[in-house]
């Protein structure tokens, strides 16, 4: 049990950080800056409130709405030095993710006991989701990815992933009536692996059609992951990993702007001041910001293209230096340690299939983004959780995060009779 001093100091890192923000900021622009002060203030607010209501009503782990906190933080305090608009805006959908957080988390523990029974559900979700961006879907850079509602934009895809995840859960979780399994002359595990296969070949085609190809490679890996997790044999995971391959050589080779993205990945050197020049102008902007960084408002971060979503990682590198960017590594380190630690600690099958899937594609997000911008693999359009710019984004991983709050805060594990 945490003393209560304990309890109380994490909150003064996040007072601190919000509090040097808002001076960094208001220097950057001579003087004090109000949208600095409501933004690094409604942080504090909504994490002291939140905090408390986790900590003091036993709802489970403590650290993480802390550490959600403090990336939010830093994102708002990056997207206000970007541009103030962008800061406010993103301050409205931490509040709104932070409400989202809650309702999941609650919502999550009445209904766990038939959450694995919802396979259909989630499965018709997932599907009228894809149809409804195959037919309304706008495209941008490349990809139909993107619905327009009035004046928002929406990505189902953000919501599809939460589903996708648990839907393997219940998949991999659920008990096989013996009678099914005497008619149709497959063994439970077997049964498993075709369903698992069945429902990402099906995304996966969609989301090929729709040119989506970061969050394609996000389902393939978490649905490798949960082949491994569950006992698949070698042979199976052989057999997918030529198949996903051939996939992504295909896709490597014949799809233009990916084509273009694995070029410039490769040596984007050669067309620097064309399809070369966001990872170049990324490279620079983390060079140039050494060890220390050039302090918040001193680097050149206009000159990334989508700095505010895809590259957010580039201008802490370069204004709070490689320590900084360490540091935002270490904090989604210690994120997914948390969820990992929360889903080894189940004795329920369906939370804990839940909360590894959703740890793993927590950091497996984090890799590919930072991978990208760092040159490490090729750049995609996934964003960075809780730092980018975006509501969907935003508002899919809280409630992603909620459902680790809520499995961490189940007391006494179900023990349902098809588990």
């Amino acid at each position: 049990m945490f003393s209560e001093t304990s309890s109380i100091k994490p909150l003064f890192y996040i007072i601190l950080i919000n509090l040097l923000g808002a001076i960094l900021i208001s220097i950057q622009y001579g003087g004090i800056n109000m949208e600095a002060i409501v933004l690094t203030g409604g942080i504090c607010l909504v994490s002291i409130i939140s905090y408390t209501i986790v900590f003091f009503a036993g709802l489970g782990d403590p650290y993480l709405f802390l550490i959600i906190s403090v990336l939010g933080s830093v994102g708002c305090i990056m997207q206000t030095r970007i541009k103030p608009e962008y800061g406010i805006r993103q301050l409205k959908w931490f509040l709104l993710g932070t409400a989202c957080y809650f309702v999941v988390m609650l919502g999550y523990r009445l209904l766990s006991r038939w959450l694995i029974k919802l396979l259909p559900l989630y499965l018709g979700l997932s599907l009228l989701l894809f149809i409804a961006t195959q037919i309304f879907g706008k495209t941008s850079h490349g990809a139909k990815n993107w619905i327009e509602i009035g004046s928002l934009s929406v990505q189902p895809s953000e919501v599809i992933r939460i589903l996708f995840v648990m839907s393997l859960a219940a998949i991999f979780t659920a008990k096989y009536p013996e009678k099914l399994e005497e008619k149709i002359k497959v063994r439970p595990q077997m049964m498993r692996l075709m369903a698992a296969s069945a429902i990402t070949v099906v995304s996966a085609a969609f989301l090929l059609l729709q040119r989506e190809w970061g969050i394609t490679l996000l389902f393939f890996a978490t649905y490798f992951f949960f082949l491994y997790v569950y006992g698949a044999s070698r042979l199976y995971l052989l057999i997918n990993g030529l198949a996903a391959a051939a996939v992504a050589v295909v896709g490597a080779t014949k799809v233009s702007h990916i084509k273009v993205r694995v070029d410039t990945w490769l040596d984007p050197f050669a067309d620097a001041s064309g399809k070369g020049y966001q990872i170049t102008q990324s490279l620079f902007a983390i060079g140039e910001g050494g060890m220390a960084g050039r302090g918040i408002g001193a680097g050149s971060v206009y000159f990334i293209p989508e700095v505010h979503s895809d590259f957010i990682f580039s201008a802490i590198c370069e204004e709070m230096g490689v320590v900084g960017g360490l540091a935002i590594l270490m904090l989604y380190f210690v994120l997914v340690y948390r969820g990992f630690k929360i889903a080894l600690s189940c004795t329920n099958a369906y939370n804990k299939a839940a909360a590894f899937g959703i740890s793993f594609i927590l950091g497996l997000q984090t890799f590919i983004i930072i991978g990208g911008v760092i040159k490490l693999i090729p750049l995609t359009g996934i964003t960075l959780p809780f730092v980018s710019y975006g509501g969907s984004s935003m508002l899919t991983t809280f409630a992603a995060c909620g459902i680790l709050q809520a499995i961490s805060g189940m007391k006494e594990e179900l023990t349902d009779e098809i588990q």
